[in-house]
């Protein structure tokens, strides 16, 4: 499943809406997930949520659109 992830680039930074990014990362659940992200970036994550059907589909379109891969 792909989830995207919302986050601040600092792991201390106050949730601003001007400085939130996003990235996206395919995991078994939301759990490893946020699991992939949490060791292996700074970021202090806002938010994660499944994208599925035309939600997924929407986010494709987007020319910024790529699965982050991690080296585990």
């Amino acid at each position: 499943m792909i989830f995207k992830v919302t986050y601040q680039p600092a792991k201390f930074d106050a949730p601003t809406r001007e400085n939130t990014e996003s990235l996206y990362v395919e995991a078994s659940d939301l759990v490893i997930a946020r699991r992939l992200v949490e060791q292996n970036t700074p970021y202090n994550i806002e938010f994660i949520q499944p994208l599925e059907g035309s939600h997924l589909e929407y986010e494709q379109k987007d020319p910024n659109f790529k699965i982050t891969e991690f080296n585990v």
